[in-house]
């Protein structure tokens, strides 16, 4: 399965304001691993910026003159992103930027919708953690994903740090991914040397209790949701 991990920056807030996107940042996964391919733009807006989206970003007009425009760059992005499964953190704010963006010029009938799947992460956190914090930076702290070089919202670095953070949530893998051990010898000799451990030391199973279980069906209903019914647990 192809996925996409996308964010954009903007002038402002308000796409019906004509507001623009001047930053696009993709990460692939392929099959819940990060390929290492990605996609990253900055943008020319051809219009002012707004001084509270530079407080966030970072970026100016002046800094972003002599970028392509979106129109110049609209066919790589959707190459890019052509029928993958989006994963977006408040996917509504940028499907409504990339839409708008997409029904400027010549061709105008492309649409997100039409061409990827869309996952919204900042919904299914909410329905995995109600009533607590989850913005990005609250849910790499819950998922000790490394945020610290984040002084700036930044799409590619965002794109990045919520991949950590959506392959934490729906499965808990993305440590064993992302720090894969580049020393197949010594890889066979750590395993090798748990093994001897865990062989020496007796095996104490504890069984879950009906609330443990009950909560555990909660949160595979969940990954069966964002999943699409594709989770493995079930087929087990």
């Amino acid at each position: 399965m192809r996925q996409v991990v996308l964010d954009t920056e903007t002038t402002g807030l308000e796409v019906e304001l004509q507001h623009r996107v001047i930053e696009i940042g993709c990460v692939e996964i392929f099959n819940r691993r990060l390929t290492g391919r990605h996609f990253h733009r900055y943008l020319n807006p051809e219009r002012d910026i707004d001084e509270g989206a530079v407080q966030v970003h970072g970026l100016t007009r002046q800094r972003l003159a002599k970028e392509p425009t979106f129109a110049q760059i609209r066919t790589e992005f959707l190459e890019f992103v052509r029928d993958a499964e989006l994963i977006i953190h408040n996917a509504a704010f940028d499907v409504a930027f990339l839409n708008a963006e997409l029904g400027r010029g010549a061709e105008s009938s492309a649409r997100i919708g039409d061409l990827c799947r869309v996952l919204d992460t900042l919904a299914l956190a909410r329905q995995m953690h109600p009533g607590q914090r989850n913005s990005l930076d609250a849910l790499c702290k819950r998922y000790s994903v490394d945020n610290s070089r984040r002084d700036y919202h930044g799409a590619l670095l965002d794109a990045r740090l919520l991949a950590e953070v959506y392959l934490s949530m729906t499965g808990g893998q993305a440590a064993m991914v992302l720090n894969a051990e580049p020393d197949p010898g010594l890889a066979r000799s750590r395993l090798a040397i748990a093994v001897g451990a865990s062989a020496a030391a007796p095996l104490v199973v504890i069984t879950a209790n009906d609330e443990e279980l009950e909560a555990h069906e909660q949160v595979l209903a969940l990954l069966d949701k964002a999943s699409s019914g594709k989770t493995v647990w079930r087929t087990l």
